[in-house]
């Protein structure tokens, strides 16, 4: 039997339920177990008697009372499964990293989350990112299989939810660079077009909404042109506004300019049509990258801002049509009026 404890609430555990708190900590301890000891007062918060529903602040005072050790202890914890090659892989993404946050550039062609068929994933292997640390980092968003570029992972469960806010209320500010098919005119401004599921459940494919579609969802982007190829491509700074499914692909595709490579929104010319010429040597990867993350930082340190660079494929379609890519993050997206719907 252990004795009893005097436990201190971390900064980290700050607002959680006593009841969580306490599996966290004790996870062998089943949740009626636990009711008998906060009912008989045997688990007390700053000296005080506590429901299970408490919720719980950093500098508190928790006693716990003896507890079996292998009872307390049992594995209950989820076993990493993270493999060498992962790990290393995941670090090497590694673009910036604090206390508080860790923004990877995700390579294209690796999915950020689990799904059907989808077996390696990001999320998979965020055990190999805990550095320091004690938690296992969380996702607060995700980039498409095909989307490469800046991903943000919180490296605790308080900072999570205050990212979640910041996303929320738009105080994060996400730029993607694309090259399209044609020049879009006007050449910069605003996109409100609202989405809806195109297929099936399960299936992600989304479409322009009709007035009469009842689950339509709300999708603004704001866009604008840094260069273009003559009138064959451009390439595009875009900022989505609402955070949906494929809503940059979708948005591009409705004005009539996909994104190169896109083969789910119309990336790829005809086969043999006159729009093939002037795509030679052009690779037919996804031309869509999440350059830049710009917010409040969570540990009130300022204003973080992260950028990405280019992938291979990218790389080598920039140095084809002549684009600098020193030209690109000075153009300002936020407070764009002019633009379709």
């Amino acid at each position: 039997m252990s004795a009893v404890q005097t436990i201190e609430v971390t900064s980290s555990e700050d607002g959680m339920r006593l009841d969580r708190w306490f599996r966290a900590r004790f996870p062998g301890v089943g949740h009626g177990a636990l009711q008998k000891l906060l009912r008989t007062g045997q688990v007390r918060l700053d000296g005080g008697r506590a429901k299970a529903n408490a919720r719980v602040a950093a500098g508190q005072l928790i006693r716990v009372p003896p507890l079996d050790d292998q009872t307390a202890h049992r594995k209950q914890r989820r076993q990493s499964t993270v493999s060498a090659a992962d790990r290393d892989l995941i670090r090497s993404l590694v673009l910036h990293r604090d206390e508080h946050v860790i923004v990877l550039n995700k390579p294209a062609g690796l999915a950020t989350q689990g799904g059907s068929k989808t077996d390696r994933h990001i999320d998979g292997m965020l055990d190999g990112l805990i550095f320091d640390g004690d938690e296992r980092p969380r996702l607060v968003h995700r980039l498409d299989r095909d989307t490469s570029g800046a991903l943000l992972l919180a490296r605790t469960r308080k900072v999570a939810a205050a990212l979640a806010k910041s996303f929320q209320s738009r105080e994060t500010e996400k730029t993607y660079w694309a090259l399209v098919a044609g020049v879009p005119r006007p050449e910069q401004g605003r996109i409100d077009l609202a989405i809806v599921k195109a297929g099936k459940e399960g299936d992600q494919r989304m479409k322009p909404a009709r007035p009469r579609d009842a689950d339509a969802q709300k999708a603004v982007t704001v866009f604008a042109t840094v260069d273009h190829a003559g009138r064959r491509f451009s390439w595009l700074a875009l900022s989505p506004l609402t955070g949906r499914t494929h809503q940059l692909r979708v948005h591009m595709e409705a004005i009539g300019h996909p994104v190169v490579g896109d083969g789910k929104y119309r990336g790829e010319p005809e086969p043999g049509g006159t729009d093939h010429e002037g795509w030679e040597g052009i690779d037919d990867m996804l031309h869509l990258h999440a350059r830049a993350l710009r917010l409040p930082h969570p540990g009130g340190k300022g204003e973080l801002e992260v950028r990405a660079p280019l992938p291979e494929h990218m790389q080598r379609t920039w140095q084809l049509l002549g684009f600098d890519p020193g030209e690109g993050d000075d153009l300002q997206l936020f407070g764009e009026e002019e633009g379709y719907r």
